[in-house]
């Protein structure tokens, strides 16, 4: 069960799901470094219910959480299968060795926002911030609806 912790309104929460090490350590840095409050699950489980409880900016998982092939890894399977609208606010970034970094198609068959080679860690910071610029633009129209409406304003 997670620690409890208070989330301030400005707070950029991000969650990961990572059992190897030095991918540990590189996505923990860029988080850092682009100033979002990490929050490290050690399983599926708690991976799961962290993500239901909380409204995460940033999911990284990698295809071997936890397991020894993608096709084991119940944490990605409940994110690919969750509600549209219980996973919109996050932008989820898919990390394993079977994929090549960017390809889009791969990203769409996984139903996450990105792919990314564990070869291209060094390039994680730029790929974080182009899949944001590109989710805000995508949905900058949705959120501004759904802002207003929670206003009264439409």
């Amino acid at each position: 069960m997670p620690d409890f912790e208070f989330l301030r309104p400005t707070d950029k929460p991000a969650i990961i799901g990572i059992s190897t090490m030095e991918t540990l350590s590189a996505c923990r840095s860029v988080l850092h470094e682009l100033d979002y409050k990490v929050h490290n699950s050690p399983d599926h489980e708690d991976f799961v219910i962290r993500f239901g409880q909380i409204q995460y900016h940033i999911a990284i998982i990698e295809e071997r959480f936890g397991c020894e092939a993608i096709e084991e890894n119940h944490a990605l399977a409940r994110l690919q299968f969750m509600p549209m609208n219980l996973r919109r606010h996050a932008v989820t970034l898919l990390i394993g060795e079977s994929f090549q970094s960017l390809n889009t198609m791969q990203a769409y068959n996984q139903s996450v926002h990105a792919v990314l080679n564990p070869i291209d860690l060094g390039s994680l910071k730029q790929v974080l911030q182009q899949m944001i610029a590109e989710n805000d633009l995508f949905l900058s129209v949705y959120r501004d609806t759904q802002l207003r409406m929670s206003q009264g304003k439409v």
